[in-house]
């Protein structure tokens, strides 16, 4: 892939959105979505989205159930190609590349990978749901048995397991199998991890050993998360985009977008406000 973009830098129409310009203190963008639409079938979810994804931070998606959230997140690579009837608008630039165009999707996944809400440990051993990628790819014995050490180390998961690699993944229990997702998802070096509701399913211990290990994994990737929890988004996201949906139109919008400290003390649309602060949603 070519160069990466420097974030505020116009890569479509004359007129940008100021969603698409440098968040004071932010990288460079990495990710620019760029009047972004999506239909199932006769049915828009998402309409004119504008948002500059920075590169090594955490980036979350906050709003009521039903906005689009997870639709865009499956978008950045892909996923709703699986869905029959689905369709786009607008570019998502990664790498120079528009992601929506792409036919390389091979390669798409494994730069932006995916950990979804509930942990998914493939009925074999930890060992083996690391190196499943890897071993896909055709990677030698030796690189695989290098990156499952480095994505468990990377997942904070090598010391508790370390010494039961044959063990099923499944023996593990909910907040490691979710860390066990995380290695599986990095054993390709991706650039970005996208997150659906990674801890709604977990207690709340295992939920902070996540939320500590995202603030780590920003060293090497970029981290794009959807979540419900207010207090999550706040604890462990650098920039927060809030979204909507349209109650005439029926499609997700992006109502605000800005780092996160100013999103959840100083909004600047009062739809924000009434959302984090419980008002509805």
């Amino acid at each position: 892939m070519v160069a990466r973009p420097q974030a505020g830098t116009p890569t479509g129409s004359s007129t940008v959105s100021p969603h698409l310009t440098a968040l004071e203190g932010a990288p460079q963008t990495l990710v620019s979505v760029e009047g972004v639409s999506f239909w199932y079938g006769k049915r828009q979810a998402l309409n004119q989205l504008d948002l500059a994804i920075p590169d090594r931070r955490v980036t979350a998606l906050i709003g009521p159930s039903g906005c689009g959230k997870s639709t865009l997140l499956r978008m950045l690579n892909r996923m709703y190609d699986l869905v029959p009837g689905s369709r786009t608008a607008g570019s998502i630039l990664f790498g120079g590349e528009d992601i929506l165009a792409t036919r390389q999707l091979l390669e798409l996944r494994q730069k932006i990978g995916m950990v979804f809400q509930k942990p998914s440990p493939f009925p074999m051993s930890i060992r083996d749901n690391v190196a499943f990628a890897p071993r896909l790819l055709g990677w030698g014995k030796k690189r695989i048995n290098e990156a499952v050490e480095r994505s468990l180390r990377d997942a904070a998961l090598w010391d508790e397991v370390k010494d039961r690699l044959n063990a099923s993944g499944t023996s593990l229990s909910g907040g490691q199998q979710q860390r066990l997702a995380i290695a599986r998802a990095i054993a390709v070096g991706p650039e970005v991890i996208l997150m659906d509701e990674p801890c709604s399913a977990l207690d709340p211990m295992a939920t902070l050993k996540i939320e500590d290990l995202m603030r780590r994994l920003i060293e090497r990737y970029t981290i794009v998360i959807v979540t419900h929890n207010m207090q999550q988004a706040a604890r462990v996201a650098d920039q927060t985009a809030f979204m909507l949906m349209d109650p005439e139109q029926g499609y997700g919008e992006l109502v605000e977008f800005g780092n996160t400290t100013d999103i959840f003390q100083k909004p600047k649309d009062p739809r924000t406000e009434a959302y984090i602060t419980g008002r509805f949603g």
